[in-house]
């Protein structure tokens, strides 16, 4: 049978190599002319240490060990390259003059060989086997380029959409700046009006998506932080849901919340965390007000509840918090309001979780580090 040793094609010009190591040179002189070939380096060694030289430079696809050579055996080769973990996951082939010894081949399998073979060994026998573990280096190879050609591609492709929205956000607020002057300069023709009105809000819309985009780009890059200060949580969330009605003009909001209410968080990041839910429940919600609840108690827990009237498939529950989860829809945003309210939640220290309760939908973000409760306080436990 004439087997030969298959030439690869490796992603990069790089050959891929081969450890042969033996203390008798007539046997490395007989491996390399056996195993080397177009692409297929053997890298020879006379002893264990220089086999571990070797390895500390080289990745090698497969290493052939003799059992028996002085000052360090095959088997204390092994234990040593399993120990690092530059050569931790070389398959590693032993080879052996001795006799067949089920005991001494049990001790090389636990030394992590792949296969244990005895002198004389046939060329097609270890042309075969060695063949295997060439084309699997390359292919692990090949997939490890891959996933970093890709990787840089998601990362360009990250901070190109960084930089468009950003950028975007000038002209849109020009945009809207125009159409606030339109609207009080034009006269009050309930058609003009109606058509400025559209605009503005379409505006506010785009802008929204805009920020929504910037935030999950800042996320994915790992670009973003929170910035904590003493802040009047009644007074974010009336700024927050002033501009939810901004965009959804006939949005009926409620809400409850002991006035003032100190906490110590990051006032932008905290009103977009209310601007998504209280969002996210105007557009899904049926008829019915939106109704947001906070709620605290002497133990430092700050509880904001948003409810609105409807019921969440139970089978998007679980990827609710997940980036794009739906389609896209021109009147619903990206899918990107909850992935981005639950990270910055996160931030925070807290928590996010959606619940169906009697026709009721529950998205409820958890603080338990905001703020210090007041002597005077009265306890309200959730």
């Amino acid at each position: 049978m004439n087997i030969s040793l298959s030439n690869p094609e490796p992603a990069s010009n790089a050959p891929i190599n081969i450890l042969v190591v033996d203390d008798v040179h007539e046997n490395l002189v007989a491996m390399r002319a056996l195993l080397q070939v177009e692409g297929v380096r053997v890298l020879c060694a006379a002893s264990g240490a220089q086999a571990l030289e070797l390895l500390l430079v080289h990745e090698v696809a497969v290493a052939l060990l003799d059992v028996q050579m002085p000052e360090m055996d095959g088997f204390s080769l092994a234990e040593l390259m399993r120990g690092a973990a530059r050569s931790r996951e070389v398959p590693i082939i032993f080879l052996t003059a001795s006799p067949n010894d089920p005991k001494r081949a049990f001790k090389g399998y636990e030394a992590g060989a792949v296969d244990f073979l005895h002198k004389p060994i046939e060329s097609h026998v270890i042309l075969s086997k060695t063949n295997v573990f060439v084309q699997l280096f390359q292919q692990r190879q090949l997939l490890k380029e891959r996933a970093e050609s890709l990787e840089r591609a998601l990362k360009l492709n990250e901070t190109m959409m960084a930089v468009l929205t950003h950028d975007l956000r000038t002209p849109l607020s020009a945009m809207l700046l125009c159409a606030e002057k339109l609207a009080l300069q034009l006269p009050a023709d309930e058609r003009v009006q109606r058509t400025l009105s559209q605009l503005e809000t379409s505006g506010w819309r785009m802008a929204r998506m805009v920020e929504q985009l910037l935030d999950f780009s800042r996320i994915r890059l790992g670009g973003f932080r929170i910035e904590p200060r003493t802040i009047d949580l009644t007074q974010v969330l009336q700024g927050a849901i002033d501009e939810v009605k901004r965009v959804h003009t006939h949005a009926d909001i409620e809400y409850e919340a002991q006035q003032p209410l100190e906490v110590k968080a990051d006032p932008d990041r905290l009103t977009q965390v209310i601007i998504n839910l209280v969002g996210n429940a105007v557009i899904h919600g049926k008829e019915g007000p939106v109704r947001i609840v906070v709620e605290t108690s002497t133990q430092s827990h700050i509880v904001l509840r948003v409810s609105n009237q409807g019921h969440i498939n139970e089978e998007l529950l679980p990827r609710l918090f997940e980036p794009f989860k739906g389609a896209f829809h021109a009147s619903q945003g990206l899918g990107l309001g909850l992935f981005i309210a639950d990270q910055f939640v996160r931030a925070h220290g807290g928590t996010l979780s959606a619940t169906n309760d009697n026709g009721e939908v529950h998205l409820v973000a958890r603080f338990e580090r905001l703020r210090e409760p007041t002597a005077s306080e009265s306890p309200r436990v959730s």
